[in-house]
């Protein structure tokens, strides 16, 4: 059963499982309002209820309009009731039904400014958290709801996410490129970008092991700047890739503070016994290549 289904991720989970010839049930936010007690033990009643095989919930679900929350209070009631008080009644509806949870969650839980002891190190599942943003709050809030309702679980850490379906860094950069002779881009923020259609794959081979419950990490492999992301993007579309040129986040303040370490150890994900997600710029490249969508054409 896949939540969020239209979304970037969530679309990706719906081609996945579709071309893998896969029995399951996906809901829109549109058909299924996660954040309604009801209605979330009707579906998964009625998707898991005396199934004879394992079932798996794949909440792809997120309310991720980070400055919005940050700044207007009806904003932060939705995110708090789709980040963090949404995961609390799934978990709950799967342990009454005898089904699993895979349910993402974001680098924003933690702090941003790295592994304490650990300078240039990924974050790994144990490290201390620390939400600085109203977004980052109500995540690390659903992670915990997660955790104590349900045994049978997977929180997944990831960060960056990009895909064909709704706004993503990749179709701004095309148009910015298009539209600016040059564009300054924040170079002292640090991630791993990572294709949703990648992640989705990664999150239905998590859903189909025997991995042990517990949190995890995934995301593309390496890692990058905003700044460097972008200038990859410039050279997929043919474009000089010194037209972007590097700025600090404090040029372009924002509502909500941004991560300046967003990078994600993968130990955990192949601990587990689970494919490492390829290389960022590997998996651009076929992005670009394959879904000309990403690209806003």
């Amino acid at each position: 059963m896949v939540t969020g289904a239209a979304g970037a991720l969530g679309t990706d989970l719906v081609r996945v499982l579709t071309a893998d010839g896969e029995r399951f049930h996906a809901y829109p936010r549109a058909d299924l309002d996660i954040a309604d007690a009801e209605a979330v033990e009707a579906a998964v009643a009625g998707w898991a209820g005396g199934a004879d095989e394992p079932c798996v919930l794949l909440n792809a679900a997120a309310y991720t309009a980070v400055d919005l929350a940050e700044t207007d209070e009806q904003a932060a009631r939705t995110a708090h009731a789709v980040n963090a008080e949404a995961p609390g009644l799934l978990a709950a509806a799967c342990a009454r039904h005898g089904a699993r949870l895979v349910h993402v969650s974001t680098d924003y839980v933690f702090d941003g400014r790295g592994p304490d002891g650990r300078p240039g190190a990924g974050y790994e599942p144990d490290d201390p958290t620390g939400a600085r943003s109203v977004y980052g709050r109500t995540k690390e809030e659903g992670e915990r709801r997660v955790r104590e309702a349900l045994d049978a679980h997977h929180v997944v850490r990831t960060a960056w996410v990009y895909g064909d379906t709704g706004s993503n860094f990749v179709a701004t950069m095309a148009r910015l490129a298009a539209q600016r002779d040059t564009l300054d881009v924040v170079d002292d923020q640090h991630g791993s970008p990572t294709w949703s259609a990648d992640l989705a794959a990664a999150l239905v081979a998590l859903g189909r092991s025997d991995a042990p419950a517990g949190t995890l990490h995934a995301t593309g492999g390496g890692a990058t700047t905003w700044c460097g992301f972008a200038r990859a993007v410039f050279a997929e579309l043919g474009a000089d890739p010194d037209r972007v040129r590097g700025c600090t986040t404090d040029q372009f303040p924002r509502p909500a503070p941004r991560p300046a370490w967003s990078v994600l150890s993968p130990a955990s994900w192949t601990a587990a016994g689970l494919a490492p997600l390829r290389d960022w710029r590997e998996a651009l490249h076929e992005a670009v290549t394959r879904h000309p969508g990403l690209l806003g054409r």
